[in-house]
This record gives C-alpha cells, sequence and structure tokens, in this order.
C-alpha cells in the first residue's frame, strides 16, 4: 500500500480504482454486520466464494462483504447489483441458485423479498416499503463499501470530502460550512456542531486540542452507532479528519464500548489503513497538518455517554460527570480544549463537504437539517435500522416503513431517546421528528432509540423498567439523582404490585420534577422522562393500578397472575385445565372448567376467547395456546353428570323464594348458584323453551341445540322450577310477583335492542 505524498496522488489513486465503483458490474453484496452474521452470513459468505470459484466465475461476477443494511430481521441477506433484488433469509443452497440468476439476468422468484399482507413480490429493494420511506444518505454507504477495503471507500468517493477541505486551505471556511449546513449533534442534546468546532477553533492552540469520537451506545436496544462503525470505519476518520483541520486539533480519540468487538476491529483495520495510505499520522498528504486518532475501550457505564464523564474514563479515571463550567472546549481531556460529537456526527462530516452544506441543509427542515438514523424496535412488523430525514411524522416511521403492529393489538405508544427519553401516545404520531417537537411532547430524540410498544405494554411497567435501569446506571454523585431515581423506582414498584396509593401517586411526579431540576449531568436531568411521560399521556393507567387493583394489560404479575385467567370475563384457571389435557386427564380437565363456567360446551363454541389474546405465548411472537379448542376437546369428551357442584347451604324450606324472569345465560346461571346457596327458584321464561338469545342469537349450525339442551338440563335441579310461555307484563307483573310470595325479583331478560 503506497504512501500517498499529496492530495493530487489521492484523486489519482482513485482514478485507478474506479471499477470497484462500476455500477453496471454484476455483484452479490452479502451483510456481514452483528446481526446477520448470528443468523448465519459467514456460512452464506463462504458458500458463495466457494461456487464462484469451483465455477471460474471469478472474471464474471463479484462479491462484496459489507455492513448492516438495516433491514436486520431479514438475514441473512443477499442483494444483486445491478438488478437490486433483495433475497431475504437465504439458506445455504439457495446461493448458487441466486448466483445463477444474476449472471442470467433473472430472479429466483421464491426467494425474492415477499410482503407479508398482500403477498405482494418486490423485484427491487428500492420499491420495498421498509426501504421506500427512508432517505438513506448514511446508511446507503454500508451497502456500497467493504469496511476493510480502504480502496473501496476511496473509489466510492470516499476521502473527496477532505481533498475539497485540503484544497481550500482555510479552515475557517471549513468551521463556515458546517454551521451553514445547519447539523446538530446527534447524540441527544441536538447542539449545534458548527458553533461548537468554532469555540473549539477559538481556543488558543499552544498545548494541543483533542477531538472525540462518542461511539458509547450505552440505550439498551439500539445499535446505530455500532452499525456505522462495522459497516463504514472511514466515514468516521474522514469526519474527524475534518474536524481537525478545521479547528486546529491534532488528536483524535475513538471511544467505543467494548462490547463492539466487530466494530472495534473494523476501526483498528482501517486506522492502519489510514497510517499506511499517510491519511493518519505527521503532514497528511504534504499539507503540513497532522491528526492522529486513538481507540479507548469503554466499560459499559451509561454515564459515560455524559461528555464529562467520558473524559474522564479516557483518563482512566472512574466515569463520573463533573460541574461545568469549565465547558470540555475550554478544557476536556488532560486539561487540554476538547470536542466530542457522536458517531453519527461524524458520519455526516463528510456528507456536507461532498454534497455541500446548502444542498445537506435542505435535508430535512429548518433547524433540523439532515437525517437521522433511529434504531426501530418492539411490537412492529419490520425491525431495524432506519434512517429518516428531519421533520418525518412518527406515524410515517411506524406504520409506512415499520409496517404497523405486529399483531392483532394496536399501537399504543412509542418511547423515542432511549432510557431517558419519553412515551409519545398513538393520538400524538402526527408529531414531526425533531429535537424541538420531541422535547415539546416530553421526550427527547436521544441517540436514536425508537421502541414501539402495543395494548399489551403496561405503561407504569415501562416506567418501572427504565428507573430501574436508570437508578443502576447512575453515578451516584448528585444526591438528587442517586436516591431520587431509586425512590421513584421504589413508587412504581408498590404501583405495579397493588400497594400504591394516590398520595404517592402525587409524590411520585413531584419526585420526578425535583430530579429533573436539581441534577448536575443529562443522565439525571433526562431520568425523570419516563416517569413524567407516561403520567402526562398515561395516567388512567397508573390509577387503574392503584383504584382498581388491576393491569389492563395483563403484565404486572401481582395484579395479573396468569394472564389467560385475568383476562377471562370468569376467571377461568385457562393454564390448569390445559396442564390436565397435557397430561391426558380429561375429566380433572372438565371439573376445573366447570367450577368457574355453568356453560362450557357453549363457550367452547361460541367464545370469543380473550385468554387467547392474552397468552403470554402468543404475545412472545408464536401463536397462543388454542385455549377455546382445548375447551371444546375437552367438553366433547366428556358427560357433564361428572362434574358434582359443591352445595354452599342445604335447602331451607323458610328460604326466601326468588323469581327470575328470563332464561338465558344470566338467569340460568343465577338460578344455578342459588339453588348452590339454598334458596328456591322460579324461573320464567317467554319462549316455549330455555336457553334466551343462545336459542334466538346463534344459529345451530355454530351451538348445536342437542349440546344447548343438555347443558341446560344440567343446570336445572330440585331447587329449580321452569315456567315458559310466561312474559313479564303480559302473563305477570313484578307486583304481581311479590304477590304471589316471591321476596326478590332478578330481570334476565337481556338487551335486544340499543
Amino acid at each position: 500500500m503506497p504512501k500517498l505524498s499529496s492530495v493530487d496522488e489521492l484523486k489519482e489513486l482513485r482514478d485507478l480504482i474506479l471499477d470497484d465503483a462500476d455500477e453496471s458490474k454484476l455483484r452479490i453484496v452479502v451483510c456481514a454486520g452483528t446481526a446477520c452474521q448470528a443468523s448465519g452470513s459467514n456460512d452464506i459468505m463462504r458458500r458463495a466464494k466457494k461456487h464462484i470459484m469451483d465455477k471460474g466465475l471469478i472474471d464474471k461476477i463479484a462479491l462484496r462483504i459489507t455492513g448492516c443494511h438495516g433491514f436486520c430481521e431479514m438475514g441473512p441477506f443477499i442483494l444483486t447489483e445491478p438488478q437490486k433484488a433483495f433475497y431475504t433469509q437465504v439458506k445455504l443452497e439457495d446461493v448458487p441458485r441466486i448466483i445463477d440468476a444474476v449472471l442470467a439476468g433473472k430472479y429466483v422468484e421464491e426467494l425474492l423479498y415477499q410482503d407479508p399482507a398482500t403477498g405482494e413480490i418486490y423485484h427491487s429493494c428500492d420499491d420495498i416499503p421498509f426501504f421506500k420511506g427512508q432517505q438513506r444518505i448514511i446508511l446507503g454507504m454500508n451497502q456500497r463499501v467493504d469496511p476493510i477495503r480502504v480502496y473501496n471507500y476511496i473509489s466510492q468517493g470516499g476521502y473527496s470530502a477532505l481533498e475539497n477541505v485540503f484544497s481550500k486551505r482555510d479552515s475557517e471556511w471549513a468551521v463556515k460550512q458546517v454551521k451553514a449546513s445547519g447539523l446538530r449533534g446527534r447524540g441527544g442534546a441536538g447542539f449545534p456542531t458548527g458553533l461548537k468546532w468554532e469555540l473549539l477553533s477559538k481556543q488558543p492552540n499552544g498545548q494541543g486540542k483533542f477531538l472525540v469520537c462518542n461511539a458509547d451506545e450505552g440505550d439498551p436496544g439500539a445499535y446505530m452507532d455500532r452499525s456505522i462503525l462495522e459497516g463504514n470505519p472511514h466515514s468516521i476518520i474522514e469526519g474527524m479528519l475534518i474536524g481537525g483541520y478545521a479547528t486546529g486539533a491534532n488528536e483524535g480519540v475513538v471511544y467505543v464500548r467494548n462490547e463492539y468487538p466487530l466494530a472495534i476491529k473494523h476501526l483498528i483495520i482501517a486506522m492502519r489503513q489510514c497510517r499506511d495510505l499517510g491519511l493518519l499520522g505527521e503532514n497528511i498528504l504534504g499539507t503540513g497538518f497532522s491528526f492522529d486518532i486513538k481507540l479507548v475501550r469503554g466499560a459499559g457505564a451509561f454515564v459515560c455517554g455524559e461528555e464529562t464523564a467520558l473524559i474522564r474514563s479516557i483518563e482512566g479515571k472512574m466515569g463520573e460527570p463533573r460541574q461545568r463550567p469549565p465547558f470540555p472546549v475550554q478544557k476536556g481531556i488532560e486539561g487540554k480544549p476538547t470536542a466530542i460529537n457522536n458517531v453519527e456526527t461524524w458520519a455526516n462530516i463528510p456528507l456536507i463537504f461532498r454534497l455541500g452544506a446548502g444542498e445537506f441543509a435542505k435535508i430535512g427542515t429548518k433547524g433540523n437539517s439532515g437525517t437521522k438514523i433511529f434504531s426501530l424496535v418492539g411490537k412492529i412488523k419490520n425491525t431495524g435500522l432506519v434512517e429518516v430525514p428531519m421533520g418525518i411524522t412518527i406515524g410515517e416511521v411506524v406504520y409506512d416503513i415499520g409496517g404497523g403492529p405486529k399483531g392483532k393489538a394496536k399501537i399504543k405508544a412509542v418511547q423515542t431517546g432511549g432510557p431517558s427519553g419519553g412515551c409519545i401516545p398513538a393520538n400524538r404520531f402526527d408529531l414531526p421528528i425533531d429535537y424541538d417537537s420531541l422535547a415539546e411532547a416530553g421526550s427527547i430524540m436521544g441517540s436514536g432509540g425508537m421502541i414501539v410498544m402495543d395494548e399489551n405494554t403496561c405503561m407504569v411497567d415501562v416506567a418501572k423498567y427504565f428507573m430501574k435501569f436508570l437508578k443502576e446506571e447512575s453515578c451516584g454523585k448528585c444526591f438528587t439523582c442517586r436516591k431520587g431515581t431509586q425512590r421513584m423506582y421504589e413508587i412504581l414498584e408498590d404501583i405495579s404490585e397493588g400497594k400504591g396509593t394516590l398520595d404517592q401517586l402525587d409524590l411520585l411526579e413531584e419526585l420526578a420534577i425535583a430530579v429533573k431540576d436539581t441534577t448536575m449531568c443529562g443522565l439525571g436531568q433526562t431520568a425523570s422522562n419516563p416517569v413524567l411521560s407516561t403520567l402526562q399521556y398515561f395516567r388512567h393507567e397508573y390509577e387503574e393500578h392503584i383504584r382498581d387493583k388491576r393491569c389492563k394489560a395483563f403484565v404486572c404479575k401481582e395484579l395479573v397472575g396468569a394472564p389467560c385467567q385475568a383476562a377471562c370475563p370468569i376467571d377461568t384457571e385457562a393454564w390448569r385445565y390445559v396442564a390436565h389435557i397435557a397430561r391426558g386427564e380429561y375429566e380433572e380437565a372438565y371439573q376445573v372448567i366447570r367450577e368457574a363456567n355453568p356453560f362450557p360446551s357453549v363457550c367452547a363454541r361460541v367464545c370469543s376467547h380473550p385468554c387467547e389474546s392474552q397468552c403470554r405465548s402468543g404475545t412472545a411472537g408464536t401463536a397462543p395456546v388454542a385455549i377455546r379448542a382445548l375447551k371444546r376437546f375437552v367438553t366433547d369428551r366428556v358427560d357433564p353428570s361428572v362434574y358434582r357442584p359443591k352445595r354452599v347451604a342445604k335447602t331451607n324450606g323458610d328460604a326466601p323464594k326468588i323469581a327470575i324472569v328470563g332464561s338465558g345465560p344470566a338467569g340460568l346461571t343465577a338460578a344455578h348458584y342459588l339453588s348452590l346457596a339454598g334458596h328456591k327458584t322460579t324461573v320464567f321464561e317467554a319462549d316455549d323453551r330455555p336457553g334466551g338469545m343462545l336459542v334466538s342469537g346463534i344459529p345451530s349450525y355454530r351451538l348445536p341445540r342437542e349440546t344447548l339442551r343438555k347443558e341446560i338440563e344440567s343446570l336445572l335441579d330440585e331447587n329449580v322450577t321452569l315456567k315458559c310461555n310466561t312474559a313479564l307484563g303480559r302473563d305477570m307483573t313484578i307486583d304481581s310477583l311479590f304477590e304471589d310470595g316471591f321476596k326478590a325479583v332478578f330481570l334476565a331478560m337481556g338487551a335486544h335492542k340499543s
């Protein structure tokens, strides 16, 4: 690898390797990001190499190994060029067929991406809804470059932005371009990047300056920065080189969490290649500008995402924030002026100088230019990384790109900004995604996590989960953060266990505001967002937990128990009879069903089975247990006579007689349980047979009349007298019933009209 001594030599090198950028060349592209490797993409790569070499196809088709493309749940996949066919969840035996199809200019139809809802097959990845709604100016480079081949990056325009900056020989111009672009830091607070650079450039240069890339991505479920580092590490290096030239910094640090081995590996390779080419080190490209980058591995503390805590960690000290001022641009690493930006911010820098600041500023909205990468996860059809222009609405991301809810449950909310973010309800999904709108709604942009929640999500549980994370990640330096997050978690735990009070709800809100207003660093100042946003939009759920001791999402175990049982209107222990069926104990299963349900055969046919909608097997992404079908299996095989109900009291001749008007499910159930309690009842029915709406409202093919007859007969005993063809208002009145000696009348005529 020859060392380049001038900008002209870099341009000549790009001209020599333009074959890599030939878009008409036949090529298959295999993603080798962490997610796809976990799905088996390494085997796909080896199979592709073997087939190409065995068949002598090296001169006919190329293979490119890349970083993450974003549609992670579809891995391992193969993208073809120039067709742009997207083959998903590829198996080893599929690889030769795909290669042969590319060579023949054809498609393997059954392997192409197919819309799970409509069944439509897409021949180009650009038409797939997940990709179509995005503007992939950063992630798009991932599919065009091999992260461990610097020549590949250069052929795609890599380091041309650095050439532009060097050719101007004006560091002040470079700072002005970043300011004009409107780029804001993608790490959370959205501080203008150009302004930060300007502040650093004005610091005295005698002792040296630092630039830092913050790759300490600590949000649960977020992997945007990891994917950029894995897939395009040279974009970070180029961005930091431009930043160093613009601000007068000559030392760079990439602070990356140690849990990202592939990102670290690719970054080390990229830095070594740049040093060999003369793009890092002394007198870069003969310009007199010197800049080098070192890698620092973090130990995974969430608080190190805060810049002063990150600086202390780089210095080898405990990651704790410090008071500001002085700000890092005045006094940072080793007391030297330091500017910190996150991975995505640095990746945007080369784009600004390739597109031009004015063109970059046109992407997004005023004050929020460019694109933002989100980690779209949760209860949604299409999960993965999405890159969208600032100003797009939450609804467009969730429904158009994400494909809407994964199951039948409706989407309830989206949580943005990671653990310190807020929850935004579905009725506010018309909100544009930008720093100011999200802050106004009680959330933050954060590094870009976006968790979609449906009706099976309990917002109290969500707040408790994130508060547990935050209290454990608090460095403890601030008393209000250390104890405030702990106390908020304890109150949330009380509420989720049914022990909370309404006074505690007021205290929770008061504590959240106090923590927000009095803590020192960004972690503490945003730690209250999960509580305050859920209280603002979902206060009724907190009140249901406190007043009704009920969790409608069937999540809080102390209030729910088994979700299938809690969802059943008559509290049937479905888990019990399913376990009996599994052991072949059918009569025991019938006993369990019959204890709670006087109409087991009826419900086995016509129940709306809410138990299945809450079955944990179903909400986990697989099919729920077929509870109603199992109930029918038992009731069709076991005679109702096996059940012997327990009588609460013996029949007493002096017990008050009770009249029941109507022999539908309600009337017969009342008569049955009153009989078990020792009361004599008379059931009056206007029709010529009992059953009410079970007879008149449900057709016989759905509910066979013989099955219904047996069910009703099992409920009638010596304490129940049935009188048919007797209508209230025609054959008797309520007054006449009392005159006949009935001490109580239960009206169970149903509601046939609204």
